[in-house]
């Protein structure tokens, strides 16, 4: 495996290469992102992996100066899984002068649901995206189904661009008590690792609730809530939504394909789940 940090460099090793398959990441790697890689494989050759903690997607009270970063195990991991090349980009490789062009996503996309309880963040990562993809030059990328609304943003900024590569969505990597694989889930002191499974636990009967023909979302939400704030959580939000643009469902569209999404704090810290319906 190859490790990159120079975007010269990156397109002369990947000249000619006409079908590679991109996994962008931002490191402190787990069985999630090894998950993305192995479906990566399938569609695409070369594989190429980044690695880049992008300070501008992090908002001036969140987690940047301790984000989980541990290059080596990475490369340990990624070397394993035959990976070609990781793109390890420094901040000046990236943003050589400050970044003053941003991607905007429409506001009906990108200030909802994580986008109204981080300001500007959806901005952020349409940008940084762009710009790897604009690195790599890949034909497919793969993002996971975790972080739902990102999935989808990516997915329509690349088909509104006209960019010549295709979005993947890999389903969602758990631990064998439920929980969703996440970065930030090493902030969970053992007590809350034992409770956080609930918040997907939540997802199910909400699933199972809608499944068996319970409309009134209102009520189920409500009690969702109700228990998880006994329980010592503190819900941003949970949310029942169309899958193709995460737009709230009418009355006459419960046949249509839906997600339950949610996101939140257990002590500290933040977390994210959803289920498709």
């Amino acid at each position: 495996m190859k490790v990159i940090s120079s975007i010269i460099e990156l397109r002369d090793q990947l000249r000619g290469q006409n079908r590679v398959a991109f996994v962008p990441t931002m490191g402190n790697l787990h069985k999630g992102h090894l998950s993305l890689i192995r479906l990566a494989r399938q569609h695409g050759h070369p594989v190429v992996t980044s690695i880049f903690v992008n300070r501008l997607q992090f908002g001036p009270n969140e987690d940047f100066d301790k984000y989980p970063r541990s290059l080596d195990s990475d490369i340990d991991k990624l070397q394993q899984e035959n990976v070609y090349i990781l793109f390890a980009p420094t901040e000046q490789d990236i943003y050589p002068h400050p970044q003053e062009y941003y991607i905007h996503p429409p506001h009906h996309l990108g200030d909802i649901l994580e986008g109204e309880f981080r300001l500007g963040f959806f901005r952020s990562v349409c940008t940084v995206v762009m710009k790897l993809i604009s690195c790599v030059q890949p034909r497919i990328v793969v993002f996971g189904k975790k972080d739902y609304q990102q999935l989808i943003i990516v997915r329509q900024m690349c088909e509104q661009f006209a960019l010549p590569v295709e979005i993947i969505a890999a389903e969602t990597e758990r631990d064998i008590d439920g929980l969703a694989l996440s970065s930030r889930n090493m902030y969970l002191i053992p007590s809350e690792r034992v409770e956080a499974p609930n918040l997907y636990y939540t997802l199910q009967r909400i699933r199972d609730s809608i499944l068996s023909g319970n409309r009134n979302f209102s009520k189920i939400k409500l009690e969702a809530l109700d228990t998880l704030t006994k329980r010592g959580w503190k819900p941003d939000y949970i949310t029942l939504r169309k899958r193709a643009n995460l737009h709230a469902i009418q009355p006459q569209e419960w046949h249509k394909p839906l997600v339950v999404l949610a996101a939140a704090r257990l002590g500290a810290t933040r977390l994210l789940d959803n289920l498709e319906i």
